[in-house]
């Protein structure tokens, strides 16, 4: 069951102050809960295009349903480590991203990724991180690291939760044992596995979303630094940390679909949303930074300087991407995670 936001505007709307006219519809295949309403609203107004939004759960579920055909949706934004699949696959056309006019405030480090080299496919939606959250009144130790979920204190057994998502649970772990992300180092995952194990005997769950945080059912979680942000806005103590073992860094990005019905109108939004005004609304809505320079004047002042959406200089080096890794490497990980769920 897919939920869908729609927002329609009357023909009056036409000539909306500086607004390139262009009128229709828009479709747009979004993450849950991922997608301002007043961002939508603003597009709507000022193109006068009717807007769906309908929800996906994961990166697999958006692949398959595109895969199949005729799903009627003019944009997508898969995760960086997804979006070569959707390129290689012809899924997304090449709108040269690079070349919008808008491109001008994208920040220097986010203008040639190496999952769309010269951003020919993609315009940057939002970034984030995995790790640890945890609250302070009950660990007092170090946060900026993986024990307190990998190698959890006595303070915190039984009031952990873990996020159920494979590749981002496996990333942290490989990091914290000493490996590299895509590695096929039997005796490293073997390691791995047993480190997961051991650790999730004082797990209390694996559960998306952190309100149990607020009710303090869960001293400490596995997760995303934007969720932690809104965490904190709850409970004083609830601290965020960048894992000095290693951390991965995501990032979302909007792509017009090969076959899509409105491709003009797609491409106008994608230029839409690197406008710093239009990135402030979605990094506002969503608690997770954004790729633009200039954003930050928009943008609700809390959020922008959260420490949970900053990295430290002095941690950056730990940060790194989930390349696509190859068939066998991905089987040995499956065989792993299907192990830890049990």
């Amino acid at each position: 069951m897919f939920r869908k936001l729609t927002i329609t505007t009357a023909m009056a709307c036409a000539g909306f102050a500086g607004a390139a006219h262009a009128a229709g519809e828009l479709n747009i295949y979004n993450w849950g809960n991922y997608t301002s309403p007043e961002l939508i609203a603003k597009f709507s107004e000022q193109y006068d295009v009717r807007v769906t939004v309908t929800d996906y759960d994961s990166n697999d579920t958006a692949l398959a349903r595109v895969r199949a055909g005729g799903s009627g949706f003019d944009l997508v934004n898969p995760s960086a480590n997804f979006i070569p699949i959707w390129i290689n696959e012809g899924l997304v056309e090449q709108t040269n991203v690079s070349e919008m006019e808008n491109f001008q405030y994208v920040k220097e480090e986010w203008r040639d990724p190496p999952w769309d080299p010269g951003r020919k496919y993609s315009a940057p939606w939002l970034w984030g991180t995995g790790g640890p959250v945890v609250a302070t009144n009950y660990y007092d130790g170090d946060i900026n690291t993986s024990a307190i979920w990998l190698d959890p204190p006595e303070e915190l057994h039984g009031k952990i939760n873990v996020a159920p998502e494979m590749n981002d649970v496996l990333y942290a772990a490989i990091r914290y044992m000493g490996g590299e992300w895509c590695s096929d180092d039997r005796d490293l995952m073997r390691a791995v596995l047993d480190q997961l194990l051991h650790a999730k005997q004082y797990w209390i769950s694996m559960e998306y979303g952190l309100d149990k945080m607020d009710t303090r059912d869960w001293y400490a979680s596995y997760y995303w630094n934007g969720a932690a942000y809104r965490a904190r806005r709850v409970n004083a103590d609830v601290q965020w940390g960048f894992p000095k073992e290693g951390f991965h860094i995501f990032m979302e990005s909007m792509m017009v679909l090969a076959d899509a019905p409105n491709p003009e109108n797609a491409r106008l939004f994608q230029n839409f949303i690197m406008a710093p005004e239009n990135a402030a609304l979605i990094s506002n809505f969503a608690s997770y930074q954004n790729a633009i320079e200039g954003s930050e004047e928009f943008m609700d002042p809390d959020l922008a300087d959260a420490p949970e959406l900053n990295i430290p200089e002095e941690l950056a080096h730990a940060g790194g991407w989930q390349d696509i890794c190859s068939p066998e490497v991905n089987e040995l990980y499956t065989r792993v995670w299907t192990q830890v769920l049990r």
